[in-house]
């Protein structure tokens, strides 16, 4: 990692101030270790780290398999919510965990700009 906890905390900052995201976290792909977080009560960091962290392995593999190159920007809509997820070339995951009806647009381009500051 390149950047200062203080950035770290900065850049996780912009997410969640964006109207329904319940949560932000860097997360390691290779093995799921949280990094950085800032969640509301009742989310299960590691168990997020974790899932982020498995499907990271198995998209990329799938999109190699495929021959369409890195994933760049992911989002998994469930019932009560949704995944929102950046990878950074340096093995970090920027990771939101959002409410149905956020505004993923917007959302996108935060995780955009701390996977920047991360590296």
């Amino acid at each position: 990692m390149t950047a200062p906890a203080a950035a770290y905390g900065k850049a996780l900052d912009l997410i969640t101030r964006v109207r329904g995201v319940r949560g932000a976290m860097l997360v390691s792909a290779e093995d799921g270790i949280v990094v950085a977080e800032q969640l509301m009560e009742g989310i299960k960091g590691p168990a997020v780290s974790a899932l982020a962290a498995s499907l990271a392995t198995r998209l990329r593999r799938a999109m190699e398999a495929a021959g369409v190159g890195a994933s760049l920007f992911w989002h998994l809509q469930a019932e009560q919510g949704a995944l929102l997820v950046v990878p950074t070339p340096a093995g970090t995951l920027v990771v939101a965990v959002a409410e149905p009806d956020v505004n993923v647009g917007l959302v996108r381009l935060e995780l955009l700009r701390a996977a920047e500051v991360v590296g």
